[in-house]
């Protein structure tokens, strides 16, 4: 089963075309990545499916929903959560209070119940804890669940958006450039920790442009190049794909000599 359906999706910026006749699906319980060069429209399609843009032409829908004209907090209300290139935390809040800030509109108490701190205000503050502990721990975040988020590594700061995103109880997470800035040994735990996401029944859709890391975490991956997809496909066939490699590396000139 597909979670999310582009179909012939377009985006235009005045006259200039951004993306065009974009296709592919993005299936439950999978690890799919979008990869392509510097100003290929990939975040252009992030913020289409978000609903921070709106498609030109062509459909986006999720579980069988049309996105048209739906807005970004609806589309988080139906299960798609998504993380940013710029990393956007509270730093002045603990990492609990971080993450609870994401479970805001799933907890349900009347204004009151806050006022006078009732058994019910109590119990849905109690759960929602627990819950960000839980998934503090899914990123090994837990230990440090009361210290203030500005005073985590960069890498961690970056695990922390993604335990936030979760809080929001999604189907579907997306991950704009989840390792910019990590090294080595971080982006090899985060590999780690985003096959254990999926495996607890999360889609995961990223875009990123560390190959190594693409290829040896996404089960299927799709390239676009100039607002176009070029390629969809296993890691494999992509990497062996002589468009993807001449979208990246650029056509030889066989006129051109020593």
């Amino acid at each position: 089963m597909n979670l999310l359906a582009i179909r012939n999706v377009g985006k235009n910026f005045g006259g200039l075309k951004v993306l065009d006749d974009v296709s592919f699906d993005v299936p439950a319980g999978s690890i799919f990545g979008l990869i392509g060069p510097n100003g290929a429209g990939k975040t252009t399609v992030f913020n289409l499916v978000t609903g921070l843009l709106q498609a030109s032409s062509g459909s986006i829908a999720f579980q069988g929903r049309d996105l048209a004209g739906t807005e970004p907090h609806s589309i988080t209300r139906l299960g798609i959560a998504r993380t940013f290139q710029n990393i956007r935390i509270f730093k002045q809040m603990t990492l609990l209070e971080n993450v609870m800030v994401g479970m805001h509109h799933l907890i349900s108490y009347r204004p009151l119940a806050l006022f006078f701190a009732t058994p019910a205000y109590r119990s849905a503050e109690r759960q929602a804890r627990e819950r960000a502990l839980e998934l503090l721990s899914w990123l090994k975040l837990e230990h440090q669940a009361n210290m203030i988020a500005n005073k985590l590594s960069y890498g961690d700061q970056r695990k922390l958006e993604f335990a936030r995103a979760l809080a929001t109880e999604p189907k579907l997470l997306l991950l704009d450039e989840p390792v910019a800035g990590m090294n080595p040994a971080e982006k090899t735990a985060l590999m780690d920790e985003i096959r254990n996401i999926r495996d607890r029944g999360y889609g995961i859709f990223l875009i990123e442009h560390d190959m190594r890391f693409v290829m040896g975490l996404c089960e299927r991956i799709a390239v676009l190049n100039f607002g176009r997809i070029i390629a969809e496909g296993p890691p494999e066939e992509i990497r062996n794909n002589p468009d993807v490699i001449e979208a990246y590396l650029g056509r030889e000139d066989p006129e051109d000599g020593p």
